[in-house]
């Protein structure tokens, strides 16, 4: 009786799942409708992309930083680095197009390049140290958001926060050290050859170097794929591939990979990914809705950063439909993989937490002018020294919020 129970309990959740995939179905088409009247469903199809990407590969930055720290994993870390080679050269190919000679203070049109200060330092260490506690960066909540984890809702409203707080206090760091912050592009310095063979080495340095760091403790459990039955026949040896894509998770270098191809494909386009610019501007209009609206921003923002801020931009942007079809992308792959459910933490402290680090989050990628997809994933590749001094200090914040979470209960 036992199992007929539990064949009946699968059976209704296959089919709640089924239902679902309908209504994603109809939503998609309809979203795609809309984004194509607006000239945007390209936008929209690549944020559904990079959901696809994240949800089945696990690709999380989060992850990547803190488990150096936690677990002395680097398998994340090293698939992020192959993405951000990649990504490299195929952005140093299209700012080549769009900016055939450099000079001092050039920079191409749509590449995250941003002022370098103490307010990128700051808002790494606070970012760093916020997704850690947090369980997952803006990109990784997102995400996991299409999956059904509450406790990354609670993370989104917690960045949302901190995003409007860092909206507030905008000009203030403009004045202090945004404004004053040289713009460090290293073609400017190095020439196209030279910038991209300096960055292509770093690179390979720190990959060395994550594996010695790995090698310092015994080898984790490598991943494997998942074992198909031998295939009779056309039909099943092409269901069996499918499975591989769309049931089966992704090794990290899959997602790393297929993230940098992404990305490159967007710029070609116009502009790398970001996902902040788009979240500040959502969370100033609630703001606006209590009368809590940020003053008007003073200074110049670099088209290519990451936080654009759009004071009375419309709603339907091209960023608008790469973060809600990034969501939308995740909420498609895990339907797919019979992997949606809402979860509930165990614990409701967990809501304190996630909110309080989405808090860091947010005032931290407003200061430093984006995550770490924008300020960090686009960055670096865009020959940017400001993503670097980025990354250093998102290392320093995760290993400060590691060390936070041996204190929690």
């Amino acid at each position: 009786m036992a199992d007929v129970a539990l064949t009946s309990k699968a059976a209704r959740w296959a089919n709640g799942q089924a239902l679902l995939g309908v209504f994603a179905a109809a939503a998609l088409v309809w979203t795609l409708v809309g984004a194509g009247a607006q000239g945007l469903a390209f936008y929209w199809i690549m944020g559904m992309a990079f959901g696809f990407v994240f949800q089945r590969s696990r690709l999380c930055f989060t992850a990547a930083f803190r488990d150096l720290f936690l677990m002395q994993d680097g398998r994340l870390m090293r698939a992020v680095l192959a993405g951000l080679a990649i990504a490299t050269v195929g952005f140093t190919v299209v700012m080549m197009d769009l900016l055939p000679r450099t000079g001092f203070g050039s920079v191409p049109s749509g590449a995250h390049v941003s002022p370098v200060g103490i307010h990128l330092i700051a808002g790494g260490l606070l970012f760093g140290f916020g997704m850690v506690v947090a369980g997952g960066c803006v990109s990784g909540s997102l995400y996991r958001v299409g999956e059904g984890y509450v406790a990354s809702w609670a993370a989104v409203a917690g960045m949302l926060l901190g995003l409007e707080l860092g909206s507030h206090t905008w000009n203030w760091w403009w004045s202090f050290s945004m404004g004053g912050g040289p713009v460090l592009w290293l073609p400017n310095y190095l020439g196209y050859g030279g910038s991209v063979t300096l960055v292509l080495a770093a690179l390979a340095a720190l990959y060395l170097t994550v594996l010695w760091w790995e090698s310092r403790r015994p080898p984790l459990l490598a991943w494997s794929p998942p074992r198909e039955p031998a295939s009779a026949g056309v039909g099943a040896h092409l269901r069996s591939e499918a499975r591989k894509v769309f049931v089966h998770g992704w090794p990290a270098l899959a997602g790393g990979v297929a993230l940098a191809g992404l990305n490159i494909l967007l710029f070609v386009d116009d502009h790398p990914l970001g996902v902040t610019g788009e979240l500040a501007v959502w969370a100033d209009r609630a703001a606006g809705l209590v009368q809590l609206s940020a003053p008007p921003f003073i200074g110049e923002v670099l088209a290519g950063c990451n936080l654009v801020l759009m004071q009375g931009a419309s709603w339907l942007t091209d960023t608008f439909f790469l973060d809600t079809g990034l969501v939308f992308g995740s909420f498609v792959a895990a339907l797919g993989a019979r992997e949606f459910k809402l979860r509930f933490p165990r614990e409701k402290r967990r809501y304190l937490q996630s909110v309080g680090g989405g808090v860091f989050m947010g005032y931290g990628a407003t200061i430093a002018i984006g995550c770490t997809i924008g300020a960090f994933f686009s960055a670096i590749p865009s020959l940017s020294v400001s993503g670097w001094i980025f990354a250093a200090a998102l290392l320093g914040g995760s290993y400060l919020g590691v060390k936070a979470l041996r204190f929690l209960p």
